[in-house]
């Protein structure tokens, strides 16, 4: 699983408006028709991947849900986190 954080080089707990900064910043960088590496166009798409993701909000919940469970220490309070999440947005 790649981490969209680090590609777009922002932390987790990054703004909306960061995230957007940090994609336009590296997809100016990474733009095929700019850069003529043979990696710009694997790390671009990468790029428009991670921002698709974290710019919308229930994409990144449920991938901020997945990464914690991949991650985290706790499972038993990784669990609790998320069904508490996943519990008050039903109710």
């Amino acid at each position: 699983m790649t981490d969209h954080y680090s590609t777009l080089g922002v932390p987790s707990s990054a703004s909306t408006a960061d995230i957007k900064t940090a994609f336009r910043r590296l997809a100016a960088h990474y733009h095929p028709d700019r850069n003529a590496s043979p990696d710009a166009p694997a790390r671009f798409r990468s790029v428009q991947t991670a921002y698709e993701v974290l710019s919308d909000d229930d994409k990144r919940q449920a991938y901020d849900d997945n990464r914690r469970r991949n991650l985290l220490d706790d499972p038993q309070q990784t669990a609790r986190d998320i069904w508490g999440n996943y519990l008050s947005r039903i109710i």
